[in-house]
């Protein structure tokens, strides 16, 4: 690609989003982070870039091929973030030290994954996500369950559920197998891509007891109500896998006090994206497919490798995924108010300037614009329906003003409100445009 032709171009897995679509996504974050204040999280800002070791392969996040890595002055190796999660446990543990827990953090940044040429995902997206750290209670797990429905429900969606499951009781399962370590890697990411069917043709060839053999084999049935935690009960291979049964029905119990059970769905095959995960872990999907548009959980071994045990639970809202959602859902995410073009003729500039700073001042978002002499009004017509503008109103030098309705088309004119020597001396216009 010759230089001119990369210099206008964004590299593969990146995109520019600009006019009604970056206003749109800007006024949905502000949506969802607004409900993560109003349940008490605080914001928190984290390097776009780390060391490499805060997202090395003992956090289980990525492969370090799918790691952006560069690096600095001193020739230390580092990462962009693919994940906003290990920055914030890194703070928690060296900022927050000797505060009191639990902290309740939450913060929007954008994370970075070299997919290389996978079909259409972008390499950078935006996260906005909420962390409760220092408390390890089946009622913080249910909290940021219930925040994120809420946060779902702020944006407008009405079509989803929340898919709940705990890693334990898998893990236990594959433990029970006596997998050899790439084996056990192999069945858990068949599971994990719902191919249960490969899942089985793996199973038949290797020696597994047969009780164990039938729990592999159930696990596709073992999604539905909470009458599926009792069902699964009688097939858990140990201990480990009853108490977080247990843990997810008190989880249960403590959701229905927040009226979100209707919208939960118990799956005991899900698997965490991330190895860092070591208890609950839920995801959101919405009907019409795509990408979970939220996926959280507990990950209190995370804490650990900083150096603090302290219990950790959370989870993120891709925004980018949410919006695609809502799309295919047909509702309307939340816009601004419309915007007005105010054209003036050169002579009306100070009535113009005046004029824009009362409509600003009540909340309205206005764009001047000087006319050019030899240009014809409907050329400012086109440029305000380009720009999704409700209304024009030009100032003519002959102290008309000219209103249109860019929708309808429709024109209204009345004489200035104040003379221009008025101005001067600080009035402000009376009548309602």
């Amino acid at each position: 690609m010759a230089m001119r032709q990369k210099i206008l171009h964004t590299p593969e897995g990146v995109k520019d989003i600009y006019g009604k679509e970056c206003r749109k996504k800007l006024l949905l974050q502000e949506e969802l982070h607004e409900m993560l204040h109003l349940y008490g999280y605080e914001d928190i800002q984290t390097p776009a870039f780390e060391f490499l070791e805060v997202f090395g392969r003992d956090t289980g996040i990525v492969s370090s091929r799918e790691l952006y890595k560069f690096f600095d002055r001193e020739g230390n190796t580092l990462a962009l973030r693919p994940d906003i999660t290990p920055s914030v446990a890194r703070v928690a543990v060296t900022q927050f030290e000797k505060d009191s827990v639990p902290l309740r953090m939450c913060y929007i940044g954008n994370t970075f994954l070299n997919h290389g040429s996978q079909q259409g995902e972008l390499c950078e997206s935006t996260q906005l996500g909420a962390e409760l750290i220092g408390d390890g209670t089946a009622g913080a797990d249910a909290e940021l369950i219930a925040l994120a429905a809420d946060s779902l429900k702020r944006a407008g969606m009405k079509e989803f559920q929340i898919s709940v499951g705990h890693v334990e009781f898998l893990q236990s399962l594959l433990d029970a197998a006596q997998f050899p370590a790439e084996v056990k890697e192999k069945v858990r990411t068949m599971i994990a891509r719902r191919n249960f069917l490969g899942m089985r043709e793996l199973l038949e060839k290797l020696p597994v007891k047969r009780p164990i053999r039938e729990v592999f084999y159930r696990l596709p049935e073992l999604v539905g109500s909470v009458e599926i935690l009792n069902e699964a009960r009688e097939l858990a291979p140990d201990r480990r896998a009853i108490l977080a049964l247990e843990r997810l029905k008190e989880v249960y119990e403590i959701l229905k006090l927040y009226h979100m059970q209707e919208m939960i769905t118990f799956d005991l095959g899900m698997c965490g994206k991330y190895a860092y995960y070591s208890g609950i872990i839920f995801k959101s999907d919405t009907f019409g497919g795509g990408e979970p548009v939220a996926k959280g959980g507990r990950y209190d071994r995370l804490m650990e490798r900083f150096g603090r045990e302290l219990p950790a639970a959370g989870f993120a809202i891709g925004t980018d995924e949410l919006m695609k959602a809502l799309i295919r859902q047909k509702i309307q995410i939340p816009e601004e108010p419309e915007q007005i073009i105010l054209l003036f003729d050169w002579e009306q500039r100070k009535y113009a300037i005046s004029l824009a700073k009362e409509f600003r001042g009540k909340g309205k978002r206005v764009e001047l614009l000087e006319r050019e002499e030899k240009k014809n009004l409907s050329v400012y017509h086109i440029y305000g329906r380009r720009k999704q503008a409700g209304s024009l109103i030009y100032l003519r030098r002959d102290e008309q003003i000219i209103m249109v309705n860019l929708h309808t088309g429709e024109k209204k004119s009345r004489r200035l409100c104040v003379r221009r020597s008025e101005i001067d001396k600080g009035a402000n216009c009376k009548n309602e445009l």
